[in-house]
């Protein structure tokens, strides 16, 4: 009967149970199937309505205002604000002001005296911290011309190189341009419009394109350099996340480490993609991801990320009833906790602990098999092929056949329990796509990947955005400086 809904009248009951038992035999198996078609239906339907961010891969975007994202960490028992202890931070003196204003003293609050020709005894000071009214400096280079009192040559002086016009703008302008429409994620027009009110300079939206532009040139060494130090890094966090490009789904993907960032922009989200990119082809160390499965098809080693996995066991403990999920969860929690303070103490899980967290974990996966034994999901009888499992069944396949890709974290304290580096530097991309909606060329794709990659590799590595802006324009840009020997 498959999607139709059986409905019987009176007389239709009364036919079948005259035309004897095979007929009413026939009659409730159909129902059956059909109650039991409908069952799953229901049963999908309500999983798939019930599914949020704190249970499945969906990103908290997509929750809506329906919920408050819950945080798998554990609740602090400090509260919020600084902490006792805390020495905190507050604005400073300056020993030595730009400008200092005096404000005499005329009479004396008593009796009343003149007091002009009086020497101060001392001064108390306070300071005012602003900035003057901004304007552009103009810089005029002169070059000399001379005639040659001999032979009548005329010589003129050379301009240094980057002076190349009669008027132009200089590399702080330009890369404060940058800086707002890559870092600030500012549209250009509005970008167009803050310049002119800071500097009364009319610059124009194609020159902050020919900017940027001139920025990605100038990042290609940068690009290289830590494309070439993560290949060589121990551990890297991997990710992709769709992103539109003239109104068309790409993919854009990360590789990181807590020190450098990588990004490009492909059409495809698999290996295509990450082939192209040239990092992942070349790696031979352990690659953090959640599980996207042209990852596995690398030969580098595999770590993955928990926090994935304990949303999929939230969802198959609270609409599963699983218990045996809840409590992997708790334990994953518990090993983390333990390994974090082994790092503090410089220390390593011994071998006990390690056999005594691997026993649990393969005794609860059993529990969750024993629950679990066959179960699949029976499809409509118009499909093909072999029923589909449970996601509770796949997620126990995965949990069984990966121990030790889920528990890398617990065996090298390198790798980390989740993949939230690379989920962290793909999280302003997102913000990139909600104030703009999609690249509107390619060439723009191509700049906001490259420039942005330098921008987080210089954010990590404590420098200052600008400077380093600026000395990309200057031809001296950062490039990191890592040693995995």
């Amino acid at each position: 009967m498959g999607d139709q809904i059986v409905t019987l009248t009176q007389k239709d009951i009364l036919r079948i149970y005259e035309a004897g038992p095979d007929a009413v035999v026939q009659l409730i198996e159909s129902l059956l199937a059909s109650n039991t078609q409908l069952r799953l239906r229901i049963e999908t339907l309500e999983s798939q309505a019930t599914k949020d961010s704190h249970n499945s891969h969906k990103p908290p975007s997509s929750d809506g205002l329906k919920r408050i994202t819950k945080s798998l960490r554990a609740k602090s028992t400090r509260s919020s604000g600084g902490q006792e202890g805390h020495t905190g931070h507050t604005l400073a003196m300056v020993e030595n002001p730009d400008h200092t204003i005096v404000h005499m003293v005329k009479r004396c609050q008593e009796c009343d005296s003149l007091l002009d020709e009086t020497i101060a005894t001392t001064f108390v000071p306070r300071q005012v911290f602003d900035i003057p009214p901004l304007r552009l400096e103009v810089t005029e280079h002169r070059a000399e011309v001379k005639r040659c009192p001999h032979c009548g040559t005329s010589n003129q002086a050379l301009f240094p190189q980057e002076v190349t016009k009669d008027t132009q703008y200089g590399d702080h302008i330009k890369s404060l341009s940058v800086y707002l429409t890559q870092y600030q994620l500012l549209p250009y027009d509005r970008t167009t419009e803050l310049l002119n009110e800071l500097f009364s300079s009319p610059i124009s939206e194609a020159s902050l394109y020919n900017w940027n532009e001139k920025a990605y040139q100038a990042l290609e060494k940068p690009e290289q350099v830590i494309s070439e130090q993560l290949q060589q890094a121990p551990v890297i966090n991997v990710d992709e996340t769709g992103i539109f490009c003239k109104n068309k789904l790409h993919w854009l993907h990360v590789a990181s480490t807590p020190n450098l960032t990588y990004y490009g922009i492909h059409a495809k989200r698999g290996k295509e993609a990450t082939d192209a990119f040239g990092i992942l082809p070349y790696y031979k160390k352990t690659a953090v991801h959640d599980f996207w499965k042209p990852y596995l098809q690398y030969v580098c080693g595999h770590a993955f990320c928990n926090a994935h996995i304990m949303r999929e066991l939230t969802c198959a403990f609270e609409q599963k009833n699983q218990s045996w999920a809840n409590e992997l969860k708790v334990l994953l929690l518990e090993i983390n906790k333990q390994v974090e303070q082994c790092k503090r103490s410089k220390n390593n899980l011994s071998q006990n602990d390690l056999h005594e967290f691997d026993r649990r974990y393969n005794d609860l996966l059993e529990t969750g098999f024993r629950l679990n034994p066959n179960s699949s999901i029976q499809d409509l009888p118009s499909k093909r092929g072999r029923p589909k499992q449970s996601k509770v069944k796949n997620l126990l396949d995965r949990l069984r056949d990966y121990r030790l890709q889920v528990l890398a974290f617990m065996y090298d304290f390198q790798i980390p329990f989740t993949n939230n580096l690379a989920e962290r530097d793909l999280r302003m991309a997102k913000v990139k796509q909600k104030i703009s909606g999609t690249f509107r060329s390619s060439e723009g794709a191509l700049f906001f990947c490259r420039i942005r990659g330098y921008i987080s590799t210089v954010k990590k590595n404590n420098q200052k955005v600008l400077d380093a802006l600026y000395q990309a324009f200057s031809g001296n840009p950062f490039l990191p400086q890592m040693d995995y020997a």
